[in-house]
């Protein structure tokens, strides 16, 4: 990249070719005022505050939009500068509402901090107020536009960065104004409430609607949020020993940037909650034979469970104890519990919670691809030719990854999308694939990729390098193909040879980036959706390039960490296969089933609420009443603590030290932020005693104990703690790309399973979060803003499966499954296909769960893992 010189207040710098002004001022250190400019949108040039002098010429040049060129001598404070600076500030001000002291910004503002630097302190200026309707119907956002000063931030960062479009500029002149679409209120527009126009916003224009707290926090402190796989950086602003403000981090090096999704943005105060744990509890009968709890020190706490696990241990053997992680907590804790697990009580009966929901789909992709997909950053999306986006909510389960393929599509890459429902990426797609799942029909999307593979071969597209260097098994893998017609699949699945044409014209010599559903391998035929995949991008040479691979986009924060550590059933730390399968432990539908036949006698659950989050609760919530003794470690009473022999009050992830690994492979440390309530007790910190009180000669008195240990044990994490980030690090005796004694495999192409139709429940109901709630809605509703916003769980249904069923614009219905049923009441989509059906899971306690069995994939007509066979009747 060529270099320029140039010359800053008599100062010689450098800056590369295509900078602006300001940046190159910017990197040598010198400070220029601007309120429009941010550097993660393009350079708009509204404010003019960042105006320099051409000390050549005398001219005035916007900083941020003037591009840096060779020999320049340039001013920055000029007499000239400041009085246009202080001309332009005025007129601001005069528009302007004299309300610093009650406006929520407070010294934040930056209208208000240049105005104080330049010394203007009264405009000297007839008020040109614009009053403007005060905006806070919802629960998230107060808009204030007569302090707005028009720098366009907000809508830049909605059109660039989130790429949703809910609002732009409306009217013209003195008029002009951010706005929706006919000027509806938020709540009625597109609006997803992530709230990065408010912490974008330079003013008081654009505040959070916040109930226990108005103005400048005390104190700030960077975190990680807690909810989703993506892991954004936070900035947490902290009053009274609470967290009153959420907003971005301004680290540069960060996957969010300056943007966050509803949950990260105002879901967080679910740790102020009046539902905290905040000592530890034993379950006793009191005079009536009633069950209740009762507070106990934490010595009492610890000398039960140690001494009652030992028991049972001695008593009925090492596999009557079963250990719950979560992918909730932290590393150290995972790390830790597992160990606990197996070392000291000796049993492999490790359950993993994410094993349906993303784990046992990262542990087969790594096994195949030896772990060349550890590491995949979202921003690489962006420069991606090819994205194939593949039964995917990303809007819900991942908002900010769900930025960056839309910020992908809208910088150039081809985007194909293979969705039965319309999601926000359709319009945006270059193809939408929706396959028909009606009468019975699998979405089959293994046929179709294996259909784009055998057009590859045929017209001599593959990466011959790539295949010659890196793999072994094309031959098998060609002669498989033959299996895949394209006119014999479309005719099969409803979809057209011109489909599997127009696709074949996208991928055809370009490297694709897959995003596929991390719940896709619980469906019957997910294996083989999966295989089509990896052999697609070994045959493409995808795999392992930039912009190309295979994203899986899982929902829990943590879900890849907790794999790496090993609180798993199938891995030991630092994903190592276990050495036979006497040693695995038990997936959740064993779990259960052992429970049930009285091989399992106690059970120690962490971070989990398995009443909630599980399919067929009640009778998870029966088998849990045959335990002989049931820890469970939590924050919030819940519906499991509530049946706990013993309750053991953690911390949240703003409470603790600690790390999370997300989607990408990204290793994050946090520390704490607020302490946690009451005589709870940080994670690590209650295990660090349960391994003391089992009389375990190694001790862990400090997290960086824990780290040590992992840090020996598991290679992948060798940087663990050393700094704030760091990435998984890949085994190079083991790896392809870094190894020649490895290469990838590949496997024949296998025809999907087809499935009958059963006209006992015609319809498909797709289970899935809401953007507002994650998985079963243990922490998010306990958000008073999340519960404030709430819908009432709607079910959404087709326009033609309403008329069928007699069935008006909204109302209430039954919804009914092999394994329960449910009441909501619903709404007509006009949008969904026929044989469709919404459920929103997290809200109604998780009722949708009524409607899924633990063992649903071993169905012979199971529609897949959080997809039910449904019937609709009207109530």
């Amino acid at each position: 990249m060529e270099i320029i010189v140039l010359t800053i207040n008599g100062q010689k710098v450098t800056c590369p070719s295509g900078a602006s002004l300001l940046q190159a001022a910017e990197k040598n250190g010198i400070k220029i005022p601007t309120l429009c400019y941010h550097p993660d949108l393009k350079p708009h040039g509204a404010c003019r505050v960042c105006l320099v002098e051409d000390e050549k010429t005398g001219r005035l040049m916007a900083s941020c939009v003037t591009p840096a060129a060779q020999d320049m001598s340039i001013l920055t404070a000029t007499p000239k500068i400041l009085n246009h600076r202080r001309n332009i500030v005025r007129l601001m001000m005069a528009e302007h509402p004299e309300s610093c002291i009650v406006c929520s910004k407070g010294n934040r503002c930056e209208l208000r901090n240049i105005a104080a630097s330049l010394g203007v302190g009264e405009t000297g200026l007839y008020p040109m107020p614009n009053y403007t309707p005060y905006e806070q119907l919802n629960p998230f956002i107060i808009r204030d536009l007569s302090k707005c000063i028009l720098c366009g931030k907000c809508i830049r960062a909605d059109h660039e960065l989130v790429v949703t479009g809910a609002i732009d500029y409306n009217h013209r002149g003195f008029h002009s104004r951010p706005a929706t679409f006919y000027e509806k209120p938020l709540e009625d527009s597109i609006c997803t409430f992530c709230g990065t126009c408010v912490s974008i916003c330079p003013t008081g224009a654009l505040s959070v609607k916040n109930t226990r707290y108005v103005g400048t926090p005390e104190k700030e402190i960077n975190s990680i949020c807690g909810f989703c796989s993506v892991g954004c950086s936070l900035k947490m602003g902290i009053a009274g020993g609470k967290i009153v403000e959420v907003n971005p981090s301004k680290r540069k090096i960060s996957v969010n940037g300056a943007t966050l999704c509803i949950r990260g943005h105002f879901a967080n105060d679910f740790i102020n909650s009046a539902d905290r744990l905040t000592q530890p509890m034993i379950k006793k009968q009191d005079e009536n034979s009633n069950d209740k709890h009762i507070p106990v020190s934490w010595e009492d706490a610890f000398e039960i469970v140690t001494t009652r696990l030992s028991e049972i241990k001695r008593e009925h053997g090492p596999d009557s104890i079963a250990f719950i992680g979560s992918s909730k907590c932290s590393n150290e804790e995972n790390f830790l519990f597992q160990k606990i697990a197996r070392d000291i009580f000796e049993t492999g009966n490790i359950v993993g919670t994410g094993y349906a929901s993303g784990q046992k789909l990262l542990a087969y992709i790594d096994e195949r691809t030896h772990g060349s997909c550890r590491v995949n950053a979202l921003a690489d999306l962006e420069g991606a030719e090819v994205v194939f986006v593949i039964h995917s909510d990303l809007e819900s389960i991942v908002p900010v990854a769900d930025y960056h393929v839309k910020r992908a599509a809208k910088k150039g890459a081809r985007m194909i999308l293979v969705d039965p429902f319309k999601t926000d990426l359709a319009a945006l797609s270059a193809l939408w694939i929706r396959p028909d799942m009606s009468k019975g029909h699998r979405m089959n999307t293994s046929g179709l990729i294996n259909s784009l593979a055998r057009k590859i071969v045929d017209g001599n597209f593959q990466d011959t390098d790539f295949i010659n260097q890196y793999t072994f098994g094309l031959d098998p893998y060609v002669a498989s193909l033959a299996n895949f017609d394209a006119e014999k699949i479309t005719e099969k699945h409803t979809w057209s040879p011109e489909i599997v044409k127009q696709a074949f014209e996208l991928v055809k010599g370009r490297k694709v980036a897959f995003v596929v559903g991390a719940y896709t391998l619980n469906d019957p035929d997910g294996k083989q959706l999966i295989d089509a995949v990896i052999n697609f991008s070994f045959l493409t040479g995808g795999m392992g390039a930039k912009g190309a691979g295979i994203y899986i986009p899982v929902a829990e924060n943590n879900l890849v960490g907790a794999m790496d550590m090993g609180a798993v059933p199938d891995l030991l730390p630092g994903r190592v296969k276990m050495p036979s399968e006497k040693y695995m432990g038990l997936d959740m539908g064993a779990f259960i089933t052992c429970i049930e036949s009285g091989k399992i006698k106690a059970a120690y659950i962490m971070g989990e609420n398995l009443l909630r989050s599980l399919p067929q609760p009640d009778r998870v919530a029966a088998t849990f009443g045959k335990l002989d003794l049931l820890v469970v470690q939590d924050i919030v009473c819940n519906r499991t603590t509530q049946i706990a022999d013993v309750i053991l009050p953690g911390a949240a992830v703003y409470e603790k030290y600690g790390s999370f690994t997300n989607m990408e492979g990204r290793i994050q440390t946090f520390k704490p932020v607020v302490s946690p309530p009451g005589n709870a007790r940080e994670d690590w910190d209650i295990l660090s005693q349960v391994v003391k009180g089992m009389g375990y000669p190694e001790q862990y008195h400090t997290i960086e104990k824990i780290r040590q240990e992992i840090r020996l044990k598991i290679p992948m994490y060798q940087g663990l703690g050393n700094q704030q980030q760091d990435w998984i690090k890949n085994n190079e005796s083991d790896n392809p790309f870094l190894s020649t004694h490895v290469k990838f495999s590949f496997l024949p192409a296998v025809p999907a399973i087809s499935a009958a139709f059963d006209a006992s429940y015609p319809l498909i109901a797709k289970i899935s979060s809401p953007r507002f709630h994650l998985g079963s809605g243990t922490r998010t509703s306990r958000s008073e803003r999340i519960r404030a916003y709430d819908r009432k769980g709607e079910i959404e249904i087709s326009t033609a499966d309403c008329g069928a069923l007699g069935l008006n614009s909204s109302g209430r219905v039954r919804i009914k499954s092999e394994f329960g049923s449910i009441e909501r009441e619903f709404i007509q989509n006009r949008h969904l296909p026929a044989g469709l059906v919404f459920i929103p899971m997290g809200v109604n306690h998780n009722d949708a769960m009524n409607l899924v069995g633990l063992g649903q994939k071993a169905h012979p007509n199971s529609a897949g893992c959080m997809l039910s066979r449904v019937l609709i009747e009207k109530i």
